[in-house]
């Protein structure tokens, strides 16, 4: 990806949401476009005019702390868009911005995934879904329940699983997601965040040409430059087998191969999700029976 662009249009379309209003400026005189006129931006910031426009050109290379600081403060950007700020600009300098690409090149993320210790680790949580990602969105590896609970995405096998193609070219994602809008500006969100944070992954990029070709959608919403982290949060879904499920999650860095996560899903004690997670996981047991899918769920209450 072309870093001076990917800098000039993020600092542009975080100064294209601001108002004078917000950041305590007069409004007098016609505005053109729509949020802070650079030199604005400049003023908040403590900088010259000329080195903000530089900067917004993506001239990022050499910026200091205390600069990315002040344009992040000026911006009003959140953790997650201050934190892409500065990979951005570690990548225009030709900083790593991890260790990740180094330990890419020893092997597959596919291969460190099925490591024995951590398909067992997978496999030892039985109450939740549990499942390992990597920065392309691939479902890498899932235990029991996990790839019951994923039959959707996983389908008839054939090749890896990809959160993001199923979110955005499979129609069967429109059922899966009742809140699709807001997943996919998840989705999305995340993507751009790690393309920050590696701009030379040419399999990301690949995926997002690919995505961009064949979904308007995501090409509306990579546009908009906007990041996110996973983190913890709570999602619904609409399982084909149980139905609606209300499954809180926390992600969690795996140390020993920096760029994967390791996801987890639960339901709160004791509520209807959590009864159908159960009934999930016996219909995923080897010997067990398909049961239906509102058997002893006929009540939320």
């Amino acid at each position: 990806m072309d870093n001076r662009q990917e800098v000039r249009d993020f600092l542009t379309t975080r100064r294209a949401r601001l108002t004078p209003e917000q950041v305590g400026l007069p409004t007098a005189g016609t505005r053109r476009v729509p949020g802070l006129r650079r030199s604005e931006v400049a003023t908040i910031a403590g900088l010259s005019v000329e080195y903000y426009a530089r900067l917004e050109r993506g001239q990022i290379a050499g910026a200091s702390t205390g600069v990315l600081d002040a344009l992040a403060r000026a911006l009003e950007l959140d953790e997650t868009e201050r934190a892409h700020l500065f990979d951005l600009a570690r990548a225009a300098d030709g900083i790593p911005t991890s260790g990740r690409s180094r330990r890419r090149t020893a092997g597959p993320a596919s291969r460190a995934a099925s490591r024995p210790s951590l398909r067992w680790a997978l496999e030892a949580i039985t109450d939740g879904v549990a499942f390992v990602r990597d920065p392309r969105q691939n479902l890498l590896a899932t235990n029991a329940l996990g790839r019951a609970f994923y039959s959707p995405v996983i389908g008839d096998g054939g090749r890896t699983p990809n959160l993001a193609r199923f979110q955005f070219l499979d129609p069967a994602s429109r059922d899966f997601y009742p809140d699709w809008d807001l997943f996919a500006e998840m989705c999305v969100g995340i993507m751009r965040a790690e393309a920050g944070r590696d701009p030379h992954d040419r399999a990301l990029q690949d995926l997002v040409g690919e995505l961009s070709t064949r979904s308007e959608t995501f090409r509306q919403l990579w546009a908009a430059h906007d990041v996110r982290t996973h983190g913890t949060g709570t999602k619904r879904y609409q399982h084909p087998v149980v139905g609606e499920l209300t499954l809180v999650y926390e992600e969690l860095a795996i140390t020993a191969e920096p760029g994967l996560a390791l996801l987890v899903f639960t339901a709160e004690p004791g509520s209807p999700s959590a009864d159908r997670l159960r009934l999930l996981a016996s219909w995923a047991a080897p010997a067990g029976p398909v049961p239906h899918a509102t058997s002893g769920l006929e009540s939320d209450g």
